[in-house]
């Protein structure tokens, strides 16, 4: 369903650990919502100078006061501070929902949901519509220190297992996520994996669950300027089912990909055989390769030659050799008479015998008669000495 915007009062901003909670009434949204989608959010005030909205994947939708929605974001910069600073009954704009959402299983699966840090919050309604599938939920999340884990007391007590990283040793086990990766597939016997976290997370989940032939759905985090694919600041490569590589929009084309369709080392770089990077070419085919070629076209069967001509070798028979550019080679049909060859040089046509006229002769008694001016002497030479 498309995006609306809505303007709406706000419920509550509530403390979670490192994060903040904000509810807000938003009927229209949170009727069309589907896990995986977000939310931007206009921070400022009519007369801020920070034009540029502020992106937050939808935690929670409830049907309360006609319906609402809650996200959740660490109050870390200008805009995120202001939100943190609302009250109850403050006036929120907002568009949503955007993006695209999880793909869900049509039967049921067993499913790990990777969260780590702030990127945790979009796994908890998908975990709602899994279960709902009658899928195995096992929860794997992480956080730098323990009040940068978010949900881990919600995993533990709504899924078949929950597994807990720090990087300190504060909650759960020494570490990062991707450490304890193996171990949780292996013991939970998993299907697919969700991940939401940091990229350099998600593209080592990705590495490892290749290893397993695991699919991956990963929400990418990348930064939003618009949320509806203008402002082209959430770019990233991502290789189609045709094998191209394009820069697709996460906003738009996400935020919700395949991981071993993503580029994960070349995000942030627009890679050499992207298509339409300076100098791309499209890829070579099969028939292209360097031990292939392709298949010559069929020829057109060959004529048999008459009876006079049949001890005479064909061409075909000398393929080394081309054929001579002659007037005369065009096949030839024996049942057609055979016109006469014609030569380069234009011959003159000869008049028949009977209209040639012989040399006329005549006897010296038979001269006709000389005229007088005929018969006049000729003038005496002049001689080269003068007289």
């Amino acid at each position: 369903m498309a995006p609306v915007q809505v303007r709406g009062p706000v419920l509550t901003v509530r403390r979670i650990d490192a994060y903040h909670a904000l509810t807000m009434v938003a009927p229209a949204i949170a009727s069309r919502f589907r896990p995986g989608q977000f939310v931007t959010v206009a921070v400022g005030g009519p007369e801020s100078s920070m034009l540029l909205r502020r992106a937050f994947a939808i935690h929670d939708v409830r049907p309360d006061h006609g319906g609402t929605l809650e996200f959740v974001f660490a109050a870390g910069e200008p805009g995120t501070r202001w939100l943190a600073n609302r009250r109850s009954r403050d006036m929120l704009d907002a568009v949503g929902p955007l993006g695209r959402p999880f793909p869900v299983p049509r039967e049921s699966a067993s499913c790990l949901l990777v969260g780590s840090g702030e990127g945790s919050t979009a796994l908890f309604p998908l975990a709602d519509r899994l279960r709902e599938r009658g899928c195995q939920i096992d929860f794997l999340l992480g956080g730098s220190r323990a009040d940068h884990v978010f949900g881990a007391l919600r995993a533990r007590r709504n899924a078949r297992s929950a597994t807990i990283t720090t990087e300190d040793g504060s909650l759960g086990t020494r570490g990062v996520v991707t450490d304890l990766l193996s171990q949780v597939v292996h013991e939970a016997r998993t299907d697919v994996i969700y991940a939401s976290a940091p990229l350099p997370v998600l593209r080592d989940v990705t590495a490892l669950a290749g290893r397993y032939d695991i699919p991956v759905q990963a929400c990418v985090p990348e930064a939003m300027g618009c949320g509806t694919g203008v402002c082209m600041s959430c770019v990233l490569p991502v290789v189609g089912s045709d094998g191209i590589t394009r820069i697709v929009r996460s906003c738009v084309d996400g935020p919700v990909f395949r991981g071993d369709m993503v580029r994960w080392d070349d995000v942030g770089t627009i890679p050499f055989d992207a298509l339409g990077a300076p100098g791309w070419k499209p890829p070579r085919t099969a028939a292209d390769l360097p031990n292939g070629r392709p298949a010559p076209a069929p020829s057109a069967p060959a004529r048999s030659a008459p009876p006079s001509q049949s001890a005479q070798p064909s061409q075909s028979a000398r393929p080394s050799q081309a054929p001579r550019a002659t007037p005369s080679a065009q096949p030839i049909n024996p049942r057609q008479p055979q016109r006469p060859q014609q030569t380069q040089q234009t011959q003159r046509p000869q008049q028949p015998r009977e209209q040639q006229q012989a040399p006329i002769t005549f006897h010296p008694s038979q001269r006709p008669p000389q005229s007088p001016q005929a018969r006049r002497p000729r003038p005496p030479r002049e001689s080269g000495h003068a007289g």
